[in-house]
């Protein structure tokens, strides 16, 4: 059976986890669950063909480097020293591309409520998955709709003179980097979930003439 590797980057607490965890078990997270990378492997049918989707996420697979029971994220940095909070950022960001290799394709994610993860996408993850993985086909994914247009959300993005990132902008930003496209959903309701995954499947199968056998490799 064919696999088809999916890796998920994107800023912390953007809801990366979220995400695969509503896709794979159909049902969101209500409370902090210990992530288990077997869970994180579908069997999806392709016409007649059935295919094993692969679900990575870079902050189990950096936790698994670095012996830790639970997944890691840079924010983890935050409790200690100043020095120990460097040490686990540059272990992060040392570590995460040891994911990359074999990669068929990326998620680059973002929250709309969160226009500085948005920023990322551009300043951080899409260059990073372009230097290590030239040509592996990426979407850029909007999590977190759900929040768009709670009061709550808006009211605080306002008082900082920002609002949340409109799926104009999202398609935008898609087009300008190169990606395959721009898709965007919620973990919480489940609304466009089923069909970033389906998305992210087609562009590791029919990727751009251009793409075809650029499967990702460290040197």
């Amino acid at each position: 059976m064919q696999t088809i590797k999916c890796v998920v980057v994107g800023d912390g607490a953007v809801g990366k986890t979220c995400l695969l965890i509503s896709y794979t078990t159909n049902k969101f997270p209500s409370e902090y669950v210990p992530t288990v990378f077997d869970n994180y492997a579908v069997t999806v049918m392709i016409g007649d063909e059935p295919y094993t989707l692969g679900l990575f996420d870079t902050a189990v697979l950096v936790a698994c480097r670095l012996g830790k029971k639970t997944p890691f994220h840079p924010t983890d940095a935050c409790r200690g020293s100043h020095s120990k909070r460097e040490k686990g950022q540059e272990d992060y960001d040392r570590l995460r591309p040891l994911s990359y290799p074999q990669t068929d394709v990326f998620l680059v994610c973002f929250s709309v409520t969160s226009p500085a993860s948005f920023e990322n996408v551009r300043e951080k993850w899409f260059p990073e998955v372009h230097h290590h993985c030239p040509g592996v086909p990426c979407l850029i994914v909007g999590t977190q709709i759900d929040l768009r247009d709670d009061p709550a959300v808006v009211e605080k993005l306002a008082r900082q003179r920002q609002r949340p990132v409109s799926n104009e902008t999202g398609e935008l930003l898609a087009r300008d980097l190169g990606a395959v496209k721009y898709v965007e959903c919620s973990a919480l309701t489940q609304r466009g979930l089923k069909n970033v995954f389906d998305e992210a499947i087609v562009a590791a199968l029919e990727p751009p003439v251009t793409r075809k056998k650029s499967k990702c490799s460290l040197l």
